[in-house]
């Protein structure tokens, strides 16, 4: 893997991540394709889109269809039809997130399967050779994310699982085209953040990972904490804020120096009939659309801005119609790609500060 900084603005860079299967401009934001498939796209759809980079999920593939089945089947992306660059997760946030029920250990977990209930472990070997066999670009260590908000004795004993945790996944044999990433945790707390960092840091990780936020802290909390924290991180190394986020969340990380993002929110809203835009989130279903023959955005170039009416795709949505998914998450993901098209030609034109003071102004001005 490659990585350059090609241009800052202030604290926000742009740059190129190359891996075996694709140059990836960063900033980037990747969508979630957690079953093998980004929800309602397939992978022609996310080509057009421009997707250089998509993230899969260690814990739902392991799962079903199974990580060893995907191998044998060529691994993920042949397994998918994906001819550019994955990332996966470790696993470990859906562990604890979605398990019925999950036991702790010092080598990592147990946990019932949200499917069937079935008794399941994964630690940093087992993630390691999951994600191995999965094929991905990058992989992610196992770490443990405790939510928010935590004692400090709690998060430092979460760290020192997280640090042996990292230096397991380090050890691992991964395949040669595979690229690890380590996390740095430590919730709000700025000294154990430095010190998961500089312990990470030994470890000579090809990237670095910003893990344990948006999981129950307010917002002005996790702004604070990438202002003081992410210009520590490694220059030469690509810096990746995991399941952030909300298009001026991804604005204000972008403007301290955060390179790499992804979330489900724009596939997920879209499938609850929420459409962004240039002036903020529009509900479709709102009554007020039952006419209106306006393209959902009507500053926006996809293909579904161009051709369709919000009156139409509302109906879509309160029949139940399946394409009204398909066209709302199409468009939400144009607007996340195209936001960070546009981020990267501020960046490289200097001009960061003026593009994030409109975009804010105008994303806030509550047409909707």
């Amino acid at each position: 893997m490659k990585f350059n900084v090609e241009a800052t603005s202030g604290k926000a860079r742009a740059g190129t991540l190359e891996t075996t299967h694709s140059k990836i401009e960063t900033p980037v934001f990747m969508p979630v394709g957690t079953r093998a498939a980004v929800k309602m796209m397939t992978s022609e759809d996310m080509e057009e889109l421009g997707a250089e980079i998509i993230l899969g999920n260690t814990y739902h593939l392991y799962l079903r269809p199974g990580s060893d089945l995907i191998e044998d089947l060529g691994g993920l992306h042949e397994f998918m039809s994906w001819k550019k660059s994955i990332l996966t997760d470790s696993g470990g946030f859906q562990v604890y997130s979605l398990s019925g029920l999950n036991k702790v250990t010092d080598d990592g977990v147990w946990f019932q399967s949200h499917i069937d209930g079935s008794k399941h472990f994964i630690g940093p070997n087992e993630s390691m050779k999951i994600q191995k066999e999965l094929g991905s670009d990058i992989v992610m260590c196992f770490d443990e994310c405790p939510a928010l908000p935590c004692t400090k004795e709690k998060m430092i004993a979460s760290l020192d699982k997280t640090h042996r945790w990292a230096k397991i996944c380090r050890e691992y044999e991964l395949q040669s085209h595979q690229n690890l990433f380590g996390i740095v945790q430590g919730g709000l707390d700025l000294e154990l953040r430095k010190f998961s960092l500089e312990t990470l840091n030994e470890m000579n990780f090809e990237g670095l990972a910003i893990g344990g936020l948006s999981v129950g802290e307010k917002n002005e909390e996790m702004r604070q904490l990438l202002e003081d924290f992410v210009f520590q991180m490694p220059e030469e190394k690509p810096r990746y804020l995991m399941g952030v986020g909300k298009p001026l969340d991804i604005l204000n990380a972008v403007k301290e120096g955060v390179d790499m993002f992804d979330c489900v929110l724009p596939t997920r809203n879209a499938r609850n009939g929420q459409m962004l835009t240039s002036k903020g989130p529009m509900n479709i279903k709102n009554e007020r659309y039952q006419r209106d023959q306006n393209p959902p955005d009507v500053n926006c170039s996809c293909k579904v801005c161009q051709r369709y009416t919000r009156a139409y795709i509302r109906h879509l949505h309160k029949v139940n119609e399946f394409t009204a998914g398909r066209l709302m998450t199409f468009h939400n993901l144009h607007f996340y790609l195209q936001m960070m098209r546009d981020i990267r030609v501020a960046i490289k034109e200097n001009k960061f500060d003026d593009f994030y003071q409109r975009f804010y102004k105008e994303f806030n001005s509550n047409e909707f």
